[in-house]
């Protein structure tokens, strides 16, 4: 099991948000079995939350609750986990576009505040937690309520911790923030558009490249053992 997580929201929210966390990485692979207790102790709660979180991911076909066998894991295929990031690249695409125009001179202050908080956080594990709050304005910034649900619900597909399993695209990450952060500020709708649809797209080519990497190594363990 990973580190205990800290991010906010109910215990509800944590467990659905780590288990389905460790269900897209592969760490809880298909046809693996989740044991309630060992859960249950892990997040220091009772069993009312966690079930209630599995009974969300039970609702997303991410997991199977049957009375007597217990639960277990689903997963997700590689194509669906891009077709998911495609989706949630043109609602973001969309909250971009209209943040620019709809964003108040305060909320694009806060905005700025979240992107230099992001950077602050360069190389940090808390970095994701920094990352969330910075979409999450520019979501806020479009004014939309139905959109804002949409995207909640499309969002979950991607990790919490994406910055930190993938190091690497940090720094691009990082310059696509200021990009963004520079159309939105100009006043061009369909420039913020692009650039957030594509800093989407891209974050879902490399999980699936990883999970197809993580697939394909243990088949072939799998094929030798």
């Amino acid at each position: 099991m990973s580190s205990p997580v800290d991010v906010s929201g109910t215990v509800r929210e944590r467990a659905a948000r780590e288990l389905r966390d460790r269900i897209l990485t592969g760490t809880l692979p298909a046809g693996s079995r989740i044991d309630l207790d060992a859960i249950t102790a892990e997040f220091a709660t009772s069993r009312t939350p966690v079930r209630e979180a599995l009974l969300e991911l039970s609702f997303e076909g991410l997991v199977h609750i049957a009375p007597r066998s217990g639960i277990t894991v689903i997963g997700i295929e590689t194509a669906d986990v891009l077709d998911s990031f495609t989706i949630l690249g043109v609602l973001t695409g969309q909250a971009a576009a209209w943040a620019t125009e709809r964003i108040t001179a305060e909320e694009l202050a806060e905005l700025r505040r979240l992107a230099a908080e992001v950077e602050a956080r360069s190389g940090s594990d808390s970095i994701g937690e920094a990352n969330w709050r910075f979409h999450q304005e520019i979501h806020r910034a479009a004014h939309s309520p139905r959109l804002a649900a949409q995207v909640r619900q499309a969002v979950r597909v991607v990790p919490f911790n994406f910055l930190t399993l993938f190091p690497e695209h940090e720094q691009h990450s990082l310059d696509e923030h200021r990009q963004l952060l520079d159309a939105i500020a100009a006043g061009d709708p369909e420039r913020a558009r692009r650039i957030a649809e594509q800093h989407v797209l891209e974050a879902g080519r490399s999980l699936v490249a990883w999970l197809e990497r993580r697939n394909a190594e243990k088949a072939e363990t799998d094929a030798t053992s």
